[in-house]
């Protein structure tokens, strides 16, 4: 991961889309447990601010909790609001855009997250 080219941007790509993927079918503290302790490290190591990339993991992770096909946390939802999942996937759409549009914000400009430390 420290070989990557592009240095801590696309180190943040990657991991992004990992914490995306391991979001929709792990919960966030498992997730944290297991790959926190090998990724951290990287991250300080190409120059990512250990607050920022804490930040940009758990906005990954959220996405992927309601991410389609698998987001556990989109099926719970539907079942406590007794709505079938093929009927609320339209409107989770635009909440999963606004979180995503979130996520590129706060791992473009890492002062959002670490500018009062």
């Amino acid at each position: 991961m420290t070989g990557l080219p592009g240095g801590p941007a696309t180190f943040l790509a990657v991991s992004i889309l990992a914490f995306v993927i391991l979001g929709s079918v792990l919960e966030g503290i498992p997730a944290i447990v297991l790959f926190g302790p090998l990724l951290f490290p990287i991250a300080r190591a190409v120059g990512v601010h250990e607050v920022h990339y804490a930040m940009v993991i758990i906005l990954a992770m959220g996405i992927g909790l309601f991410a389609p096909p698998f987001g556990v946390g989109y099926y719970a939802a539907c079942a406590i609001g007794r709505v079938d999942p093929n009927e609320g996937i339209g409107p989770i759409w635009g909440y999963l855009l606004a979180l995503m549009v979130d996520l590129i914000i706060v791992a473009i400009f890492p002062w959002i997250s670490i500018g009062f430390l």
